[in-house]
């Protein structure tokens, strides 16, 4: 797999950038740089200051203006900083342009996604997608960056008569591109197979922003032990597991998480993966509702099922870390009974929202599972009722 910058290590700390323009408001920027310094985080690097600037569109040379430049510079050679993370795409000049000017490593929030994507791959299929996104997001960059590709074979054949570095540089990543969409094809004629061999079986996929909790609603259902981390993206390959509930079976699956500004051709290298979701008989979204910002997350996750075309699909809404919940919303000297009021009517409203499909619980705590279980169950019961009537006999 390739490297499109240095990985980021523990060693490193970071800047990060970003522009507020006419299609945002500097609150949304400063959401967008916290989620960028949990990114970065994740990633292995610390992040020590956040630069904004109003423009009314980011500088085609150098996405900030010259004065912002020189104030990042100033910093970054005062602080010993390693690298400049920027909120949005840079293209390949822009990179170059920014590097020569500050003589630090420049990368943008897709480079960041990729480096984590990369470094959490672990099966053949995750490191497959992660690597054709990777030569994706560097192929329209290398005349701006101008950095040339380890050499594949070298010698008669690599380069042809008259031909550029740069062409042959496309060159080498086109035939890589075509190779690995070659390798993910003959991978989901594997993984198809797989699916058609598990039999008649209600299928439900948990869906959900990343970092919500999904590893561990799934080893909570299923009795498993998939990964589970307080990072984002600690889940990128499919997991399916059988799960039964009072003698119904069905798979279970956890999948990889969305997220805002999520690269779209990280999402086309991903889309084998998502098939999960689209295949899915019924979707589990699960919020982190002890996110100030849990709402505009679960915007985000509707949008990305709209694109997927899974958004109709029957949808029970789990609201998760209802504790942590509780201890950043209620003071300690509130009594119990406003702290229930506020419980019901805080319930009431999202059960009206998700007509009636919706449930409140802690997967760290083990609060209210038994509750989970049951929509599970009755949404299950449901859709084989639908799909595989002739099965009700042993079921029902």
């Amino acid at each position: 797999m390739i490297d499109i910058k240095q990985r980021l290590n523990n060693a490193e700390t970071a800047v990060l950038v970003s522009v507020i323009n006419k299609n945002q408001t500097e609150q949304e920027v400063r959401e967008n740089l916290n989620e960028l310094s949990f990114l970065a985080e994740t990633a292995g690097a610390a992040s020590l200051k956040k630069f904004i600037q109003k423009l009314p569109h980011p500088d085609t040379r150098t996405y900030v203006g010259k004065g912002k430049l020189e104030e990042i510079k100033y910093y970054t050679k005062s602080h010993n900083i390693n690298v400049i993370i920027f909120d949005d795409e840079l293209s390949g000049s822009q990179i170059t342009n920014i590097e020569k000017e500050i003589d630090v490593k420049a990368i943008d929030r897709s480079d960041l996604i990729l480096d984590i994507f990369a470094s959490r791959a672990k099966t053949a299929r995750a490191k497959a997608q992660v690597e054709l996104a990777q030569y994706q997001y560097i192929l329209p960059r290398l005349r701006g960056m101008w950095k040339h590709l380890e050499r594949l074979g070298g010698g008669i054949g690599t380069r042809g008569p008259g031909e550029s570095e740069i062409e042959t540089d496309r060159r080498i990543v086109r035939d890589k591109i075509s190779l690995l969409k070659k390798k993910l094809q003959e991978i989901e004629k594997q993984s198809l197979t797989q699916r058609k061999e598990r039999g008649e079986f209600i299928r439900v996929s948990l869906v959900g922003y990343t970092n919500v909790g999904k590893s561990t609603i799934m080893n909570l259902l299923s009795k498993s032990d998939v990964f589970a981390e307080n990072k984002l993206f600690a889940t990128l390959d499919t997991t399916t597991r059988k799960v039964v509930f009072e003698n119904m079976p069905f798979l279970l699956s956890d999948t990889v998480g969305f997220i805002r500004k999520l690269p779209h051709h990280l999402i086309e290298s991903f889309k084998s993966t998502l098939d999960e979701i689209r295949e899915a008989d019924v979707l589990i979204h699960v919020v982190d509702l002890s996110h100030p910002k849990y709402e505009e997350q679960m915007g985000t996750v509707n949008k990305t099922l709209q694109e997927l075309n899974a958004f109709e699909k029957p949808t029970l809404t789990v609201f998760n870390k209802m504790d942590l919940y509780e201890t950043n919303t209620f003071d300690e000297w509130l009594d119990d009974d406003a702290k229930n009021e506020m419980l019901k009517d805080l319930e009431e409203r999202w059960q009206t929202s998700t007509n009636n499909n919706a449930v409140f619980i802690s997967a760290a705590e083990r609060k209210n599972v038994d509750g989970l279980r049951n929509s599970i169950l009755e949404k299950v019961r449901t859709m084989y009722k639908l799909r595989y009537p002739y099965k009700t006999e042993y079921f029902f």
